[in-house]
């Protein structure tokens, strides 16, 4: 793996779709990395899109150096980021896509591998919990070098909900989502934070705020995906942002804190499952896994969401025979 001190950072991107390609557009916009290739199976819409960013170098903070890429180029890259495979589609959860893409991922994978990579693996196709873990299996290479983008999607649209009800800036929201990126994951109430006051606290302020809005603006946030696939399509801007987030943290080393899809080993009393957890990030992938205390009820919705991802991950595995 290159050290921070070398100038050059390389990020290869792996499937092209909008997911992918808002990825690159805003990695770009914010300057994050100095090297962008791009690699998908249609090569002529990758080159176009290729061609289309670069003609906007003018107007960017860096010269990020984008062409269309191979995978011999992940060879040299510090992160490799696959936003390939199949999407969700209205009515079909994250995990009903978990057999299309867990066979995706294992010839991925085995092509990345076989150039030398020697990186960081960042995880942003669904269902991204379960197949987090998968690239785990399928690379061999330690699991704090293999993030998932987790719920730091999730967790950035409760920020902007609670934000709007309490007419605040998002960015001085301190509340996570956990679990699973999908059905079963939760928001930490009992944690939660309004600048440094307690979020049950600061309900108090106002005869206006009430507790039980705090069950709507989480099955806003928890359903959000499904009713923007209703009515475009697909998501993308949103975890687009996100995943330039967590490259961010890693390629500047900044140890931030982040929602991460993470391999627990022993936190939380739970071993071998790839969940969403406030994670440290750094230039080595994952620093440290923040076990934050709970409450009751929180305590059982997390193991509700541990289990449903293992029992989809080790039939998913079974099914492709590794």
């Amino acid at each position: 793996m290159k050290t921070n001190q070398q100038a050059v950072n390389r990020v290869v991107l792996i499937g092209g779709g909008s997911v992918g390609i808002s990825y690159a557009f805003a990695l770009m916009n914010q300057g994050v990395t100095e090297e962008l290739a791009i690699i998908d199976l249609d090569a002529d819409k990758a080159l176009g899109d290729v061609m289309d960013l670069n003609h906007g170098k003018a107007f960017a903070p860096s010269l990020t150096n984008v062409w269309l890429g191979e995978y011999e180029d992940c060879r040299e890259a510090d992160i490799v980021c696959i936003c390939a495979g199949a999407n969700q589609k209205p009515g079909e959860t994250r995990l009903d896509l978990v057999e299309k893409n867990m066979n995706i991922f294992k010839e991925i994978v085995a092509d990345v591998m076989n150039s030398g990579f020697n990186g960081i693996f960042l995880i942003a196709t669904n269902p991204v919990d379960v197949l987090t873990q998968a690239v785990i299996t399928f690379s061999g290479l330690p699991p704090h070098r293999v993030i998932g983008s987790g719920t730091t999607l999730d967790t950035a649209r409760l920020r902007y909900e609670l934000g709007e009800y309490f007419h605040l800036s998002p960015k001085n929201i301190h509340a996570y989502i956990i679990g699973e990126h999908g059905d079963t994951e939760l928001p930490l109430w009992s944690t939660a934070t309004i600048g440094t006051v307690p979020l049950l606290t600061y309900l108090k302020r106002s005869e206006s705020y009430k507790k039980e809005d705090l069950d709507d603006i989480f099955i806003n946030v928890r359903d959000a995906a499904y009713r923007i696939i209703q009515k475009k399509g697909a998501t993308f801007y949103g975890i687009a942002m996100s995943l330039v987030r967590v490259t961010e943290a890693i390629l500047k080393d900044e140890h931030s804190i982040l929602t991460t899809s993470t391999f627990l080993q022993g936190e939380y009393d739970v071993n071998n499952v790839c969940i969403g957890v406030p994670t440290i990030i750094n230039r080595n992938g994952v620093c440290e896994i923040i076990e934050v205390p709970m409450n009751e009820e929180e305590q059982k919705k997390f193991n509700h969401s541990v289990q449903t991802l293992q029992g989809i991950y080790e039939p998913a595995m079974q099914a492709i025979h590794v």
